[in-house]
């Protein structure tokens, strides 16, 4: 099993002062950064190997991975349009999406309980899509709509008139057996030749559960805390409300530090 990570965006969102950007994936929560922390939870589900999609300021997430000695070492692959969609991103990681096994694709900017993760690789190879249904409506969260167990959208916008009996955040983590991952990557090799670069990877993996024929499990994680990174807001609410509750796994404090 694969794990990419993509951590390439600007985030621009976050607000941060000019001059003193950084990756998202450089966030420190209680003294360690995202990037750490997936390492380390990745390692201990049994997940080696680990492909890193960057972009902006990669010399920060490199210098990072120096400090972390992490082995195996991360595989890097760049984005050099970065600026462009998520889409343009998952492209760049073609290779590492088609060269077999099943592929775990996961957003860097997520502060999440081991539970979170449990979930996302257990068994054998699947394709899987977790689900919170205890989530903040809104334009912002991608909804996952589900009709008698069957994903049926997944998208911020569900349209007026869809029919489904289960919605919930898609919490940003997805996992593809070898076939299906080869298909996604067609389907964002399609997007790239269309120019359509600028949209997020999350339209291809719709596409990818609406063509039918990929069986898809469903996972749900209600009531395992996690968040996504977007705002300013979304930092304190990380460090105040999300960290308290993470499940401590060996290794890897999960309190506050006083």
């Amino acid at each position: 099993m694969r794990a990419i990570i993509l951590a390439a965006g600007l985030g621009l969102r976050l607000q941060q002062p000019p001059g003193e950007q950084f990756p998202k994936c450089l966030l420190r929560f209680d003294g360690m950064t995202l990037l750490e922390r997936h390492l380390r939870m990745l390692d201990a589900a049994g997940v080696t190997e680990i492909v890193l999609a960057l972009g902006f300021q990669p010399e920060q997430v490199k210098a990072e991975l120096d400090r972390l000695g992490h082995s195996p070492h991360p595989e890097i692959v760049l984005n050099q349009r970065y600026e462009l969609g998520s889409v343009l991103t998952v492209h760049t990681v073609a290779d590492a999406l088609t060269r077999g096994g099943d592929v775990l694709l996961m957003d860097a900017d997520v502060l999440y309980d081991e539970r979170i993760l449990a979930a996302l690789v257990a068994g054998d190879s699947v394709n899987r899509l977790l689900i919170d249904r205890d989530f903040e409506t809104g334009d912002e969260p991608v909804k996952l709509c589900l009709r008698d167990g069957l994903p049926v959208e997944l998208r911020k916008q569900v349209a007026v008139g869809l029919e489904y009996d289960t919605i919930g955040e898609s919490v940003g983590f997805f996992r593809f057996s070898e076939q299906t991952a080869r298909r996604l990557a067609q389907i964002v090799a399609g997007y790239v030749e269309r120019n359509q670069e600028k949209m997020p990877h999350e339209e291809a993996v719709r596409d990818l559960l609406l063509e039918g024929g990929h069986a898809f499990e469903i996972a749900d994680v209600t009531g395992a805390p996690w968040l996504e990174i977007d705002f300013p807001g979304d930092v304190a609410r990380a460090r105040d409300e999300v960290l308290p509750q993470l499940q401590r796994w060996s290794g890897v404090p999960s309190g506050v530090t006083p």
